[in-house]
């Protein structure tokens, strides 16, 4: 037990020991680090000072041209998503134009079907309106839809109102007749109902 205790205690100063020579060391480094410090000569600190200098500018301007990447980036990236949308607009704006093109077509049709009533029963007649019907179906595939106004509430955005009647038996803002339909294909219109609204 007691060879125990010396093996220890010899372990201990060991351990001691080591750890002296390594500050001793440490410290002997520290002082040759400050008397090469101090046999530098004017030159050579001026050389220092220079570099780090230098060093110091270019990580100004590296900071300089990564932001001014950075910029550049979101710019670009801006200007991607723009096009992106301008694109999709552009196919939109033409979609919608060469359907509104056609809407004058459905208005004659329905014209015709509303003169060929007197005799429902000729080949004439019923050919216009399965012609009349396919059309609207064809405009509905396609996501055209007229825009529904008698006895509505008459609002700007949809209906263009051209004329104004007194008539007390319907409430105000009312649209009382429509003279030409509108239509619109999803939230844009494609032309607003021409509309009589009751004051």
């Amino acid at each position: 037990m007691e060879e125990n205790k010396n093996t220890c205690a010899e372990d201990i100063k060991e351990q001691e020991a080591a750890e002296a020579e390594a500050d001793k060391v440490e410290l002997e480094q520290e002082a040759t680090e400050e008397e090469t410090e101090e046999k530098l000569s004017g030159k050579e600190k001026r050389k220092i000072k220079k570099a780090e200098a230098e060093i110091e500018k270019l990580n100004a301007t590296i900071a300089e041209e990564q932001d001014k990447y950075l910029r550049l980036y979101a710019e670009y990236d801006n200007f991607r998503k723009r096009s992106a949308r301008e694109r999709e607009g552009v196919y939109t704006d033409a979609y919608c134009d060469a359907l509104s093109q056609i809407l004058p077509v459905l208005d004659n049709l329905e014209r015709a079907a509303q003169f060929s009533t007197e005799d429902a029963d000729s080949p004439m007649a019923k050919g216009l309106e399965l012609t009349l019907k396919s059309f609207v179906e064809t405009m509905n595939k396609m996501g055209v839809y007229e825009i529904e106004a008698l006895d509505k509430e008459f609002d700007p955005n949809l209906h263009n109102a051209v004329m104004h009647v007194d008539d007390e038996s319907v409430g105000e803002n009312i649209v009382v007749e429509v003279f030409m339909k509108g239509y619109k294909k999803g939230d844009k219109v494609l032309r607003h109902s021409m509309v009589k609204v009751a004051n």
